[in-house]
């Protein structure tokens, strides 16, 4: 794709990048009034059954992610126009679903910049190795690494580190508008959940809890996992990186099923909104169809994304996700020159 079309592509999807209002507002009662029910619902049915209280959890969970995407999108500055009412909503739904604002913010926004640059891996996104790096680097680091890419330590371990260390704690560096977000959110979320304690006491709250947190961690994981790391992703060096072709080229459109679409607050539409992050969720689908040429982004299924857990290593000579077992012979003997064009001979 040249420049000129780059331009026109670029263009066609930012007029969908308009907040509307009435739409904000729709989404929130939809979304936060049923989250509230069902999180109400599922405290008060513990009289009847745990496992009941467990379920509505579940569910509750479900609504967690769809929570979360409205604070993503006040974190772009794209679910209203107004700067501070993405901020107050922001706020409020970054202490629901235990995210802080500001600190988010920033290193999505590093995220969308980076997005498929080999040279500037690290903020925001999922941990990368490149063939050549993995078969380099020390036993430990390799180590460190099959263990951070396990599906059992990544969706199992990955909520409760997410939510208990990675958002409580501020970067070095942060300043201090950043670090007094991020306090606050942890103080607003102890406060509630000290309340709910209280009131409900602690095996109600770890029923309840445990469930809600676990789903909407997991979900939000597999989600941001998955539309990145699928087999023809695009990851290239700075001096051959391409920002609409890592939108297009390096985020994958997620069709899901309506329900699961509706949850998930339409971000499997990853393409349309790595490509323009003002579109707000709720518009994305809109541009995704009056634009063709997004419709020929690569599409993974609920089926075919299962797939992806196997992509563990990007092999930039091919431009294609590797497994751990195809790499493992090179690792017995580490030649001069670049194992990338040495897997493509023995292939």
């Amino acid at each position: 794709m040249d420049k000129e079309k780059e331009k026109e592509l670029k263009k066609s999807v930012a007029r969908f990048a308009v907040p509307d209002r009435n739409a904000g507002i729709r989404q929130l009662i939809n979304t936060l009034v049923p989250f509230l029910i069902l999180w109400i619902a599922a405290y008060l049915s513990m009289a009847v059954s745990p496992w009941l209280a467990a379920g509505l959890g579940v569910v509750a969970g479900g609504f967690v992610v769809r929570l979360f995407i409205i604070f993503h999108d006040c974190t772009h500055q794209s679910f209203f126009k107004n700067k501070k009412a993405n901020r107050i909503i922001g706020t409020i739904t970054g202490i629901l679903t235990l995210f802080p604002f500001d600190k988010w913010k920033r290193s999505h926004s590093i995220h969308h910049a980076t997005s498929g640059n080999l040279d500037k891996r690290g903020t925001g996104d999922i941990w990368v190795m490149t063939v050549d790096e993995y078969v380099q680097a020390s036993f430990k680091e390799r180590l460190i690494y099959r263990l951070y890419r396990n599906p059992v330590i990544m969706f199992g371990l990955g909520p409760i580190y997410l939510f208990l260390v990675s958002n409580r704690f501020n970067r070095k560096g942060a300043k201090g508008k950043e670090r007094v977000n991020t306090h606050v959110t942890t103080a607003a979320a102890a406060l509630i959940y000290g309340m709910i304690i209280w009131m409900a006491g602690w095996e109600a709250f770890l029923i309840v809890q445990l469930p809600i947190l676990y789903i909407s961690g997991a979900l939000g994981i597999w989600l941001f996992y998955v539309q990145h790391q699928f087999e023809d992703s695009y990851f290239e060096e700075e001096s051959e990186w391409n920002f609409v072709k890592a939108a297009v080229d390096g985020s994958s459109y997620y069709k899901l099923p309506k329900v699961l679409q509706w949850i998930s607050g339409n971000i499997g539409f990853h393409h349309v909104h790595h490509l323009s992050p003002r579109v707000p969720n709720y518009a994305l689908e809109k541009a995704h169809d009056a634009t063709p040429p997004l419709q020929y982004a690569t599409t993974i299924t609920l089926k075919t994304s299962l797939e992806s857990i196997k992509f563990r290593l990007y092999d930039t000579e091919n431009k294609t996700f590797r497994t751990f077992r195809e790499v493992q012979p090179l690792l017995k003997t580490k030649e001069s020159a670049p194992v990338s064009r040495r897997m493509q001979n023995e292939s």
